[in-house]
């Protein structure tokens, strides 16, 4: 059994479509390796001639504003693709995608996957449907920002958070986000952001323990993320 066919990558993406002997011919043209904490995997911009194949840790998607504010699109862990979008639409990458833990990563070429295309039609749906997904999420996204508070987005976005990085016993969040990255996410000034958190601090929706962030009435915080859902 080839490595890629017991991968958590094609457990949970597109790739479960593959038969062993595609699993095999995608063993032996991919590329591995191990990316670093605060490295790009691809940068906006750039040309992506493949996938990548996310096997274990996090990376952050984000977007440069023209006034050159990062703004955090979203999170994509282990079991998920990068790339499909920019690769089949011949694009250049509409984000860049920075690692927030260690990660492995996997690259299988361009070639190879336009090979599965016109040769599995379930692989090719497969894609197509992920593709409607994230293109579902930025509607979403496109419609918090539109309609939800500031407060709104706050009380999702750390709900997010937990829902991508889980919590540790204490309740405290397993990714430390800058103020800023945060403020990034639900789009507001950073000064904003951390005077809100502060309000949720006094109100014991979180608890502040220096730069950590704990949650402790997740009712509250769905309650008031969902307010105009």
């Amino acid at each position: 059994m080839s490595k890629c066919e017991q991968c958590i990558v094609r457990q949970f993406s597109s790739l479960k479509a593959l038969n062993k002997e595609e699993l095999l011919r995608m063993a032996s043209c991919k590329t591995s390796y191990t990316i670093k904490k605060g490295e790009p995997i691809f940068e906006e911009g750039d040309t992506t001639n493949g996938i990548y194949c996310i096997k274990d840790g996090v990376c952050k998607l984000s977007k440069l504003s023209p006034t050159g504010k990062d703004q955090i699109v979203k999170f994509v862990r282990s079991g998920e693709l990068l790339g499909q979008r920019s690769m089949i639409s011949e694009e250049p990458a509409n984000l860049t995608a920075i690692a927030v833990q260690d990660m492995e990563v996997c690259f299988v070429p361009k070639a190879e996957i336009l090979n599965f295309f016109t040769q599995n039609n379930k692989f090719s749906l497969n894609v197509m449907k992920d593709i409607c997904g994230d293109l579902r999420e930025a509607d979403d996204l496109m419609i918090a920002m539109a309609q939800k508070t500031v407060k709104e987005r706050l009380a999702g976005a750390l709900l997010y958070l937990e829902e991508i990085f889980d919590c540790d016993q204490d309740d405290v969040l397993r990714v430390q986000l800058t103020r800023e990255e945060l403020a990034g996410m639900i789009g507001t000034a950073t000064e904003s952001c951390i005077r809100l958190l502060s309000e949720f601090n006094k109100k014991g929706l979180i608890e502040i323990k220096g730069k950590k962030i704990a949650l402790k009435d997740r009712k509250e915080l769905e309650k008031l993320a969902n307010q105009q859902a």
